[in-house]
């Protein structure tokens, strides 16, 4: 009897755990992201009252973390099962689910760079938008005003956008205490002051132009948006190709675990 065995075609088990671990991440991290949405909406009373989804006017942020949540548990449950199991089906949805999210950054990417006007346009219309329900959402609410304090910026493209907004427009009819002003996120910053004052955008926007610039910005985000992306664009265009990177060496790895487990179950 030879000593000498037949060795067959094997599933490279490196491979295998590779995808496996990095997909578990995934998955853990789509379930924090799901979880975390789905107590904002819960601490909203949306999810007693599915109905105001549609209530608010603006963007709901939420809506961030349970897309984002659900797109990586699904990858992340694809990947990890499918490698963990040998599993040819979700190893190759895994990698058409990839593919596609991919083929769709690619596509926005294109589509951004060649209707330029078009997206600031749209983004005008989507802050604008946002303005009008600044006091409808917490949430909306505190991201206005991150984006405001981070590129030191007051609406889309100024300060007087925010006569869009019920509590800070300038007409006659308008009681509230705001009128004229925007919020406290649209103040310049004094670095001897430790405590927010909220109140710093009363009656700001009754000033004239010169004094304005003193107390609030009055460059929009938009423009603020464009000159971050100019200043910054290195480091933004390595991150996205970074990303792609990593989408189509997943891809690649899942494709080579679905050949070594079809050709070892073709070995049988």
């Amino acid at each position: 009897m030879s000593g000498k065995h037949y060795k067959g075609p094997e599933v490279s088990c490196c491979i295998k755990y590779f995808i496996f671990g990095f997909n578990v991440i995934f998955w853990f991290l789509g379930i924090a992201f799901l979880g975390i949405g789905l107590w904002a909406w819960n601490e909203k009373g949306v999810l007693s009252n599915i109905s105001s989804i549609t209530d608010l006017g603006g963007f709901d942020p939420v809506w961030l973390f349970l897309v984002v949540g659900g797109v990586m548990f699904i990858l992340g449950f694809a990947g990890c099962i499918g490698a963990l199991r040998e599993n040819t089906f979700l190893l190759k949805f895994f990698s058409v689910f990839l593919g596609i999210i991919f083929f769709l950054e690619l596509t926005a990417g294109v589509l951004a760079f060649v209707f330029k006007d078009w997206i600031k346009d749209q983004l005008h219309f989507f802050i604008n938008n946002n303005i009008r329900a600044y006091r409808d959402d917490i949430d909306l609410q505190n991201l206005i005003d991150f984006t405001q304090e981070y590129w030191q910026c007051c609406g889309a493209f100024g300060a007087d956008d925010w006569n869009l907004n019920i509590y800070f427009n300038c007409t006659d009819s308008n009681a509230s205490r705001e009128r004229c002003g925007v919020p406290f996120s649209c103040c310049t910053k004094d670095p001897a002051e430790d405590v927010i004052n909220t109140q710093c955008g009363y009656d700001a926007r009754q000033k004239p132009e010169v004094d304005q610039q003193i107390v609030i910005y009055t460059k929009g985000c938009v423009p603020q948006f464009e000159k971050w992306l100019q200043d910054n664009l290195t480091i933004v265009a390595g991150i996205f190709i970074g990303i792609a990177l990593l989408q189509i060496f997943g891809i690649c790895l899942a494709q080579n675990l679905v050949s070594d487990i079809e050709a070892v179950r073709a070995s049988w």
